[in-house]
């Protein structure tokens, strides 16, 4: 008799009215609006724009779920299109059945997609949304529960896993929770990621490279605990060797990655970055209240060079008058000068001056 044990849950499946809530997909759903959200944070940090994760996101989640269902029928195609099984059934996602490697790899696809429409470099991308691929992951292994698969071998441990459905292959009985395994396992590689991506600054994708290389080793040991059917290459599980392969290839990245690109990258965005540039300005752009003053001093500048020349004037009229009244003494003094020579201009010239003095009428004799 076993004292301690995680229940399962009676039913999979709520209905509200008419409409079917089914725990499998608000656990996913639930773990993709983890990712989201926690991707944004992490990219607005980095010196992104708030949402621009989301609407990759609407290109990635699509592109994931296709992906996790298509490696799931592609790896278990006996379930669905061998002797007495309904391949329509191949369609019943909410019934379980995804395969994150798929999932990861076809999401990447869609990422990449929606990061070359926003001009985004896809690494970049996905060093921020890294742990919340983790974390949505163990939130979407609690869906395994409600359907009560994915479960281990026997155990008399106090946190097995009873399984109470008859349906399908299942037996009646306790069981080693591995979805509880690979669930807290997520949380650690996502805790891990956070932690070396603050501590080494890890940049152009080594972030999301670590969270596979991590994923991947947990996945190697608790595929080894699981009793459900799998194929079997050289004694290992197709899953086991998927493991293996994707995390010497994770592993190789971050070696490479290093040497080639260190550090992390300054710009992550490039939107962001013009917009950060125009609302610099130029470096040397003037100050409002420097530019009033240096208009004010224009504006007196240009009054004090407009009155140059009308004191210029001033000065060659004063001169004239001067001249003018030197001319007049000089009249009075010889008392022989004709009015009409004193008007006339002292630059018309000899020719002109003995004119003017044949025009004189002759001086009247005074009686002796």
């Amino acid at each position: 008799m076993d004292l301690a044990y995680i229940p399962s849950p009676s039913h999979g499946v709520v209905h509200l009215g008419p409409i079917p809530l089914r725990g499998y997909a608000f656990c996913i759903i639930i773990g993709v609006f983890v990712a989201v959200w926690l991707g944004n944070k992490r990219w607005i940090a980095r010196g992104g724009t708030a949402g621009t994760v989301a609407d990759i996101a609407v290109w990635a989640v699509p592109f994931g779920l296709v992906g996790g269902r298509l490696y799931h029928v592609i790896t278990d195609y006996e379930l669905y299109f061998t002797h007495g099984k309904d391949w329509v059934n191949a369609f019943k996602i909410w019934e379980g059945g995804l395969g994150i490697w798929g999932a990861i790899a076809m999401g990447a696809l869609g990422a990449w997609i929606g990061c070359r429409r926003r001009g985004i470099a896809l690494p970049a991308y996905a060093d921020a949304i890294a742990p919340g691929i983790a974390f949505a992951q163990a939130i979407g292994r609690w869906g395994n529960w409600f359907n009560q698969e994915l479960y281990g071998n026997p155990t008399k441990l106090p946190w097995g896993l009873k399984i109470t459905s008859s349906s399908g292959d299942r037996v009646p009985g306790v069981y080693q929770p591995t979805f509880l395994y690979e669930s807290l396992w997520c949380i650690g590689v996502a805790l891990l990621v956070i932690w070396a991506d603050r501590r080494f600054k890890l940049g152009h994708g080594r972030a999301f490279a670590l969270y596979v290389a991590a994923y991947c080793s947990g996945r190697f040991w608790i595929e080894h605990m699981r009793s459900d059917y799998a194929h079997h290459i050289l004694g290992l599980r197709l899953n086991d060797w998927t493991a293996i392969v994707v995390f010497l290839a994770a592993v190789a990245f971050i070696v490479v990655s290093s040497k080639i690109r260190p550090g992390r990258e300054e710009t992550v965005e490039p939107r962001t970055a013009a917009s950060a540039a125009a609302a610099d300005g130029p470096a040397d752009a003037v100050e409002p209240a420097d530019a009033a003053g240096s208009g004010a001093d224009a504006s007196e500048d240009a009054a004090g060079g407009s009155d140059a020349p009308g004191a210029e004037a001033e000065s060659a009229e004063s001169t004239e008058g001067d001249e003018s009244a030197e001319g007049a003494a000089a009249a009075d003094e010889g008392g022989e000068a004709s009015p009409v020579a004193l008007d006339k201009p002292a630059d018309d010239g000899p020719e002109a001056a003995a004119q003017a003095v044949a025009e004189q009428p002759s001086p009247a004799v005074k009686p002796s």
